[in-house]
């Protein structure tokens, strides 16, 4: 059997820094928790792309945990890279760092996962590399994803499992 290529961890890192304004915040005076997860699924989405050299889909937002408010005016920095390949699909962990520029700390605002499949041509799944980490923090985000996929695999037999539901009472077609 041959053996699939096998990328490192840091070959797909992807890093976007911006700056939040009056317009991206809510009444709260903090940044819109939607348009954070767009941010992310963006970078989340180029780095799948870096990693498979193809183009993705997202199939799940795993998770968004909102850790510390984004205030008008802070730089936060996106980081993402991918934690895990299975044969076609990718977990994606994406860091949101707020940034105190002046007193040169940084801070975990927001941490996400994300998965996204890899789409040939004809716009179905296709192999994608595998990852492996390369030191302490990418060893303890990789060892961790069998986890996460358990997880995401019972939620997303869940989710079959209400659709079908709801099919069959003619709820939704």
């Amino acid at each position: 059997m041959e053996q699939r290529e096998s990328k490192p961890m840091s070959a797909s890192k992807t890093v976007k820094d911006r700056q939040v304004y009056p317009q991206d915040t809510n009444h709260h005076h903090t940044m819109f928790g939607g348009l954070l997860m767009a941010n992310i699924d963006e970078i989340a989405a180029i780095c799948a792309m870096k990693h498979s050299s193809t183009p993705v889909v997202t199939a799940s937002t795993d998770s968004v945990d909102f850790l510390l408010p984004i205030r008008n005016g802070d730089i936060i920095s996106y980081e993402a890279m991918v934690s895990y390949a299975g044969s076609s699909s990718m977990e994606v962990c994406v860091q949101i760092i707020l940034q105190d520029i002046i007193n040169d700390k940084k801070h975990m605002a927001a941490l996400s996962f994300l998965t996204f499949v890899a789409l040939d041509e004809n716009g179905k799944p296709t192999e994608v590399p595998d990852v492996y980490p390369e030191g302490e923090i990418q060893e303890w985000f990789h060892s961790t994803a069998p986890a996460r996929v358990k997880r995401r695999k019972e939620r997303r037999q869940e989710s079959k499992d209400t659709l079908e539901f709801l099919t069959r009472r003619r709820h939704i077609e």
